[in-house]
C-alpha cells in the first residue's frame, strides 16, 4: 500500500511542477524586443534573455523576474574576478514610491552592501527597467571588450524596498542559490559555488523526508485507522494498513530527523529555533508512541482503554506538531511558493476525504445504533422475550 501512497504524491508534485513550469522562448517582451537567447534561471522564478555579438564585445540583456510585488527590488549581475556576490557587477531595479522605476548600477565588494549606487568595471548604456502585471524587468547593454571568454559567472537576486531603498535579501533558500555560470555562445549554464549548493541540496532532501513522512503518510495512516475500523469487512485490513503507513512514516521521518541534526551539527552558531525543538518533540513522541505497540493489551484487557485514550492523544498530537514544523520549515528553507502551495493542496485534499469519511461513518454508526434499538423493542415488546411475546405467555402458563 506504501507504494502507490508514494506514487500519488509524486505525481501531485510532478503536474504542479510541470503546470508551473516557466518558458523563457514563449515570453513576447511589450516593447517588441527580440533576443536570440534565453534561459530559466533555476531560482527566483526569474529568466536572462540576450542577444550576444562576441566580436563586438557586446552584451544586451533582459532580467525577468516573475511574481514579485512592486515593494521587491530585483538585481543581475556579473562577476568578473570570482564567484558569488561580493565583485559582482549589479543591475539594480526596483518602484519607488511615487510610481516610477529607478533603474541603476553598482558594484558590490562586500556582504554588507546596500547597493550603493556606482560605476561598473565595464561601460553600460540603455539601463531601464519595468513593471507590470506582477513581473519586473531590467534592460541593459553591457560592453565586455575585456573578458577572454564567452563564459560568465553570473549573480541574481532580489529583496525588499523600504524607504525608497533597498533592503537586505533573504540569506536563506534560494536566495543563497542564486548564481551559477552561463556559456553566452551555447546557452549552457553550470552550478557554482559548490558547498553552498551541496548545504542547501541536504536541507531540500530534509525537507522533503520529513514532509512526506510527518506531514503525509502520518495523516493517511490516521484516516485508515480512523474511518475503515468501522467496516467490519475491513477488519484486520485496516490495521495493517495504519501500521503500514504508521512504521514506514516513521522510518522515513527518522532519516529526516537525522539529516536535520546533521545540518544543526554543521552549523554550531545556530541557535535551537523553534522548528528544531518542535523536531526534537516529535521525534520523542513518535518513538514513544512505536514503543507503545509493544505494550498494547488485548481488546478484552481492562486497561485497554486507558492505552487506546493514550495512543489516539499522542497519535494526533504528532500530526498537529508534524504539520506546523513542515510550514516552520518552509519559513526557513524558503523555496519556491509552488511547494508551498503544493503541500496545502495535499493536506486540503486529506482534509476533505477526512470530512466525507467522517459524515458517512456517523451516518452507518447512528443507523447501527437506530437499529439496535429497534431490534432491542421488538425482541422487549412484541418479539419472543417481551411482555406480549411469547415470553409473556410462558409466564402466564406457569401461573
Amino acid at each position: 500500500m506504501l507504494s502507490p501512497v508514494l506514487i500519488i504524491i509524486s505525481i501531485l508534485f510532478s503536474l504542479y511542477i510541470t503546470s508551473n513550469g516557466q518558458s523563457c522562448s514563449k515570453h513576447i517582451f511589450p516593447t517588441n524586443q527580440i533576443f536570440a537567447s534565453c534561459n530559466d534561471l533555476p531560482n527566483l522564478n526569474s529568466s536572462l534573455h540576450w542577444n550576444y555579438d562576441q566580436s563586438a564585445g557586446s552584451l544586451k540583456i533582459a532580467y525577468r523576474h516573475t511574481g514579485i510585488a512592486s515593494s521587491r527590488w530585483i538585481a543581475w549581475a556579473i562577476n568578473p574576478t570570482g564567484r558569488g556576490m561580493v565583485g559582482s557587477q549589479a543591475l539594480v531595479a526596483y518602484q519607488r514610491s511615487d510610481g516610477a522605476m529607478r533603474a541603476y548600477t553598482a558594484p558590490l565588494s562586500s556582504y554588507q552592501t546596500r547597493l550603493e549606487e556606482g560605476d561598473l568595471s565595464f561601460p553600460v548604456s540603455g539601463l531601464s527597467a519595468t513593471y507590470e502585471n506582477n513581473e519586473m524587468t531590467v534592460f541593459a547593454t553591457l560592453k565586455l571588450d575585456n573578458f577572454s571568454s564567452s563564459s560568465v559567472n553570473q549573480v541574481w537576486q532580489e529583496g525588499p524596498v523600504s524607504g525608497d531603498s533597498p533592503g537586505m535579501h533573504l540569506t536563506t533558500g534560494a536566495n543563497v542559490l542564486s548564481m551559477g555560470s552561463l556559456d553566452l555562445l551555447s546557452g549552457k549554464t553550470g552550478a557554482i559555488g559548490g558547498g553552498v549548493g551541496s548545504r542547501l541540496k541536504k536541507k531540500n532532501i530534509h525537507g522533503l523526508l520529513n514532509a512526506i513522512s510527518w506531514g503525509i503518510l502520518l495523516p493517511i495512516g490516521a484516516v485508515f485507522a480512523r474511518y475503515l475500523k468501522v467496516f467490519p469487512s475491513a477488519d484486520p485490513a485496516w490495521f495493517y494498513l495504519h501500521a503500514s503507513c504508521q512504521s514506514s512514516a516513521y522510518i522515513i521521518g527518522v532519516a529526516g530527523w537525522a539529516t536535520g541534526l546533521r545540518l544543526g551539527s554543521q552549523s554550531p552558531g545556530v541557535q535551537y529555533t523553534a522548528h528544531r525543538i518542535i523536531g526534537i518533540i516529535l521525534f520523542c513522541l513518535a518513538t514513544l508512541q512505536v514503543s507503545a505497540m509493544l505494550l498494547r493489551p488485548k481488546k478484552e484487557h481492562k486497561h485497554r482503554m486507558y492505552w487506546n485514550i493514550y495512543h489516539h492523544c499522542i497519535g494526533y498530537s504528532v500530526i498537529v506538531l508534524s504539520i506546523v514544523n513542515i510550514f516552520k520549515g518552509f519559513d526557513i528553507l524558503n523555496p519556491d511558493e509552488k511547494w508551498k502551495t503544493a503541500y496545502i493542496g495535499i493536506l486540503i485534499g486529506l482534509a476533505i476525504v477526512a470530512a466525507i469519511l467522517e459524515i458517512y461513518t456517523w451516518c452507518i454508526v447512528l443507523k447501527r445504533k437506530k437499529s439496535s434499538h429497534d431490534q432491542k423493542i421488538t425482541n422487549g415488546v412484541n418479539g419472543t422475550n417481551g411482555h406480549n411475546g411469547y415470553g409473556a405467555r410462558a409466564e402466564e402458563y406457569r401461573v
